[in-house]
Order: C-alpha cells, then sequence, then structure tokens
C-alpha cells in the first residue's frame, strides 16, 4: 500500500523538521516530505493527518523478549507487537533467554522468527560470555557476521575485569559496542531496593548507588587504554551520570542510556510492597531522579531505553524479596515521558524524540530513526491531546508495569514499518 500523510505535525530531531508537511511513502519508502504534495496517483491511500504528530520509529536499545525458554511471558510475536504498540519500529533484544544467544544457531533463531512474525526489526545482542557465565568469552566474529549488533551480559555484570578488558578488545577491533550493566555485584547480593531511607525504613536489604557508579568507573578507566564503543546501560543514580560527563569531555565513544521509570518514579514507591517497582538497578531518590532528566537534557545520556521485562503474574506475586526484578515499557514509554517531563517543562519535544530516535541510531551506527527522502518509512502517528488512564490491556502477553492506573496524555493512531502498518489504534490490529 502506498500513503500520502496531508498536513501532519512532523518532529525529525536528526533533519532538524518540526512542523506542518504532506508526507508520501511508496513501495515501502519516503519519497517526498513537502508543505503540499498534490496530483498523487490513483493507488495511493491518502490520510489526513491534520492535528497529528509525526515521529521516526522509535528505537529501543534494550528489550527483553523471553523467547526461546520463556514464550509464555513474552515471545518474539508478542514482543513485536508491543513495540509496535508504542511507535517502535526497532529493538535491541538482549541475550538472556534460555538458552543464552552466545552462539550463531541462537542468533539466526532470532532473526528467522523475527523475519516471520514481528513486524519490525529486532536486532539480537549476544552475550559477552558463554551462558553469562562471566568465564569464556563467545566468538566475537563469528556472531558479528551473523547480525549482531552490540554485545551484553546485562542482568549478569561482568565482574572479572580481566575478561572485561579482552572483551573491549575484541569490541575495539570489532567497532561494536559493549552494553553493560553496571554494577558490583558483591555490593549488592541480596539487596531487593536502593540502599538508603526507604530500604531502612521498610526492613529491606538494600543496594547502594554506588555499587553501579564503582562499575561505571572501572569501565571508563579501561575506555581510557582501550576505546572501544561503551555504552552504559539503565543509569540509575547521580554519580553514574557525573562519571559519563566527565568521560564524555574526552571520547564521544562513551553513551549512555536511562530508563522511563527511572526519569519518572523513585523509591519512595516501594513503600506500597508492590513489586512493580522491583527493578534492578533499582528506583533511587528524588535527587538522583532530577540528575538523570539533566543528563538527559545535557546529551550526556544520549538515549531512552525501556528495559522492557516481562514476568508472569504469578512470579510477580510473590514476597517482595522473592519476586523477579523488572518491568514492561515499551507500550507506555513515549505518553509517561511527554506527560511527565515534556508537559511538566522538564524536556522538550524535539530532544525527547532524538533520545527515542537518533540518538540510539547513532549508538548502534545504523541509517534509523529519520524521516527523510529514500530512506525506509518508519514512523509513527500520536494525537498528544488525547488523554487516557494506562489499563493492563497490553499486547504484551505479559502486564508488569509500574504505570498502570496513570493518565497520561498522547495516544498513538498507528505505526509504520517500511511503509506498512504493523499497528493501528481503532482495531488493535497488526499487519504483521
Amino acid at each position: 500500500m502506498n500513503y500520502l500523510l496531508k498536513k501532519a505535525h512532523i518532529v525529525c530531531p536528526a533533519t532538524k523538521m518540526d512542523g506542518i508537511y504532506d508526507l508520501l511513502v511508496q513501495e515501502g519508502t519516503t519519497r517526498e516530505v513537502k508543505d503540499n504534495i498534490e496530483g498523487v496517483s490513483a493507488d495511493v491511500k491518502v490520510i489526513d493527518a491534520s492535528g497529528l504528530y509525526l515521529f521516526p520509529g522509535f528505537i529501543d536499545l534494550h528489550t527483553h523478549i523471553r523467547e526461546p525458554g520463556n514464550e509464555d511471558v513474552e515471545d518474539i510475536k508478542s514482543g513485536g507487537k508491543a513495540a509496535a504498540a508504542g511507535g517502535f519500529t526497532s529493538v535491541c533484544m538482549m541475550p538472556n533467554t534460555h538458552p543464552v544467544i552466545d552462539n550463531s544457531f541462537g542468533v539466526n533463531f532470532i532473526r528467522s522468527v523475527n523475519s516471520r512474525y514481528s513486524g519490525i526489526d529486532i536486532f539480537p545482542v549476544a552475550a559477552v560470555t558463554c551462558g553469562q557465565q562471566g568465564k569464556d568469552l563467545v566468538e566475537f566474529g563469528d556472531l558479528i557476521s551473523h547480525g549482531v549488533v552490540a554485545f551484553s551480559d546485562d542482568g549478569q555484570s561482568v565482574q572479572d575485569t580481566r575478561i572485561m578488558k579482552l572483551a573491549m578488545e575484541y569490541c575495539r577491533m570489532f567497532d561494536i559496542p559493549i552494553f553493560v550493566h553496571a554494577e558490583d555485584v558483591s555490593l549488592t547480593r541480596h539487596g531487593v531496593i536502593s540502599e538508603g531511607v526507604a530500604s531502612a525504613k521498610l526492613g529491606l536489604p538494600g543496594m547502594p548507588a554506588f555499587a553501579e557508579a564503582i562499575q561505571v568507573s572501572r569501565d571508563i578507566f579501561l575506555h581510557r587504554h582501550i576505546p572501544c564503543p561503551l555504552h552504559f546501560c539503565h543509569l540509575s543514580c547521580r554519580e553514574s551520570a557525573g562519571l559519563v560527563r566527565e568521560a564524555r569531555e574526552s571520547s564521544k565513544h562513551i553513551t549512555a542510556e536511562v530508563t522511563p521509570h527511572h526519569l519518572l518514579l523513585t523509591e519512595e514507591k516501594v513503600d506500597s510492597f508492590n513489586t512493580n517497582f522491583k527493578i534492578n538497578p533499582p528506583l533511587r531518590t528524588e535527587e538522583d531522579r532530577k540528575a538523570l532528566i539533566q543528563a538527559l537534557k545535557d546529551g550526556t545520556i544520549s538515549a531512552v531505553a525501556t528495559d522492557h521485562a516481562p514476568h508472569s503474574l504469578v512470579s510477580k506475586e510473590k514476597g517482595f524479596v522473592q519476586a523477579p526484578f523488572g518491568v514492561i515499557g515499551l507500550e507506555t514509554a513515549f505518553p509517561v515521558l511527554y506527560t511527565g517531563l515534556v508537559l511538566e517543562g522538564e524536556l522538550s519535544l524535539p530532544v525527547l524524540v532524538e533520545r527515542m530516535t537518533a540518538g540510539p541510531a547513532k549508538i548502534l551506527n545504523k541509517e534509523l530513526g529519520v524521516i527523510r527522502s529514500g530512506m525506509p518509512a518508519d514512523f509513527s502517528l500520536w494525537n498528544l491531546q488525547e488523554e487516557y488512564t494506562v489499563s493492563s490491556d497490553f499486547h504484551s502477553r505479559s502486564s508488569n508495569s509500574p504505570f498502570i492506573g496513570e493518565k497520561v496524555k498522547g495516544r498513538l493512531y498507528a505505526t509504520f514499518k517500511n511503509g506498512k502498518v504493523v499497528y493501528r489504534k481503532d482495531d488493535k490490529v497488526t499487519d504483521a
């Protein structure tokens, strides 16, 4: 299907576009973007997009999809639907599946299933070490040749500095990023929330913020000697943001991401013992939250990532100590950030869109996140005036969201991937 979208408010930071335009999509590609496009052929479907905002397809650097191994909580098809229902057209899939994605067979499986079912791009991230055990390195060259876009032992932080050094040497050789889950587990073992006032009040074992900052500091020091592309996942505290800001003054090969929940929520939410607020890294203080917003605003943090982590209702209904870490976020990321940051004057709309499009695209070194003639037609359409309450009716197979019950503005009307509608508001139908 070919489309002509009339009078959409296009916000594309990569091309500094912010205004009302017509956009012509033909054969999966953006053909023209002009003030006014007339005289299209009969096979072009005209869509009145007046009053709607059009953004480049969002890119999530940090998504957990449970296939293979735990398809009951999320498989590639449902993960793709959830992504499209949040305006995402590309996501990076983390390797902590069962079995772990640490060899070419696993990578080929992900790519094969994705090509048949998801409707969006799912880029595989491979483990740094075999089985994410922190001991033996994976075959970097072979995995890259099969389509891996980055390496990470996310969730199982690489503790052995020698192993991390070797991994960074390989990533430098291949010019591919290593995604770092920064956590000194000797300081966080058995912890379930941030160490401080909240943990003392609730009598729960804590995870100190400096456990993250120590690991960030270690890897920045290694980077000075081995300047590979180094990306820090889900920063949660002001000390980490400060370290990254200082490091980026001398190296643009260091990047970082932050999640919506760390930008909007604090440790006080844990008072309810609701396990949908149990996250690793944990929610921190208001001072940390404000520091993360500032780091996102000034470019210290160059990407928003969801850390979408589905879990079953049964597992999340265990006691707070026993329940697993993690929340879902693909379907709520933009609305909660638009409502909580943009409408509150904390962040401009173009900056938020940039951190969800061109920012992560640059980290992946891919031509994505842009509306431009000749580029794939990846974009989403939003009504920023429509208000609604986040419910548990998700496209994801899981519903462990910390934002259920929150009022937000910003309703997604449609998501296009390669010119194909992969999400439509009215009937929740995907063509994938």
